[in-house]
């Protein structure tokens, strides 16, 4: 794959009802359509043209943010220069990450637990399809990059992905843009303003388990953890211009400000 066919796709494991204000954290425009259980979020610019970050960290940094502001998984596709990969992202767990190059072969040195960690967090079979992910790393030389993620893709319709038509890996990004347009259901999200992502945030927290975390201590201790990790993460991420990680860091503050500010005013009703 050359440099244009670089592109990538966000798989939330949720519907575009819990997704779309989590993804309204990453000041980006995107394209959000259901995947069957799932969603899929489509850049519809290129960030990684413009910057000092591949496609793969692009992603990798969006992805963390929308799984730190949620309580589901968040598999990050991408590919470029003859490269594929995944990264799953799911809260404040260790990231895990695979990578294969245009022969298929993986790429770096890749963890060979990854896919043990895959099929757990995405409640998959713990021998049959971890045995189908785990041959996905093996030799096989009528394989290459696009197809070894093509293979994950296809093991994922067992736990309820169906990705539009046209939103395949290996896909130029203007491609995969044009065919998220069209999708059943599709819809644009875009920056709201602090105001409405911090409300559509804390909508999406009270519905969820964690919502006894909203008031009291515990409140109050998650939210000064999270804006001291978010603060350093922010300048940290400023200093080396990486969009993805400066939007994790601010998906922290955002959280430690409102679930602080939240536990005050409830504490005043």
């Amino acid at each position: 794959m050359s440099q244009t066919t670089a592109g990538g796709l966000l798989l939330c494991r949720a519907e575009p009802l819990a997704a779309r204000p989590a993804a309204h954290i990453l000041r980006e425009r995107l394209l959000l359509a259901p995947a069957g259980e799932w969603s899929v979020l489509v850049p519809e610019a290129k960030p990684w043209l413009g910057g000092a970050e591949s496609v793969a960290e692009v992603l990798a940094g969006w992805g963390a943010a929308v799984a730190l502001s949620s309580n589901w998984p968040v598999l990050s596709l991408w590919w470029e220069e003859g490269r594929t990969g995944f990264v799953l992202s799911s809260g404040f767990r260790r990231s895990a990450a695979y990578a294969w190059d245009a022969a298929g072969r993986p790429h770096g040195e890749p963890d060979p637990d990854t896919m043990r960690v895959l099929a757990a967090r995405l409640g998959l079979d713990p021998v049959l399809d971890l045995e189908e992910l785990e041959r996905l790393t093996r030799p096989d030389a009528a394989a290459d990059g696009a197809s070894r993620l093509l293979g994950v893709i296809a093991l994922l319709a067992r736990a309820g992905l169906a990705l539009p038509a046209g939103l395949n890996p290996g896909e130029p990004a203007d491609r995969l843009r044009e065919a998220a347009r069209v999708a059943p259901a599709a819809e644009r999200v875009e920056w709201a303003g602090w105001r409405d992502t911090v409300r559509a945030e804390l909508a999406v927290v009270e519905d969820s388990p964690l919502g006894p975390w909203l008031r009291g201590p515990k409140a109050r201790l998650a939210g000064a953890a999270q804006l001291a990790a978010g603060a350093p993460l922010m300048l940290w991420a400023a200093r080396r211009r990486s969009p993805g990680w400066l939007a994790a860091g601010t998906v922290l503050v955002t959280h430690g400000a409102a679930a602080l500010a939240y536990d005050r005013a409830r504490r005043r009703v």
